[in-house]
């Protein structure tokens, strides 16, 4: 399954940085973050639970950028 979800990021390596963070969330197969449209389109493993997966998808990212919000 692929979602489409609005992401508030501030600059175009930080969103380098979170794509590759979330590619390492479990549950992820495949995740990319568009600087540009401010979207993250994240890909799920099968059986996975996308709402579970995003939190801690958005956990990654928050380690990047501890501001960086992501709308679920």
């Amino acid at each position: 399954m692929k979602k489409t979800y609005k992401i508030e990021v501030d600059c175009a390596n930080c969103a380098n940085l979170m794509e590759d963070a979330a590619r390492k969330t479990a549950g992820v197969q495949t995740a990319v973050v568009n600087f540009m449209t401010q979207k993250i389109i994240v890909e799920f493993e099968e059986g996975q639970e996308p709402k579970d997966v995003m939190k801690d998808v958005l956990k990654a990212c928050k380690k990047v950028e501890p501001d960086c919000e992501i709308f679920l």
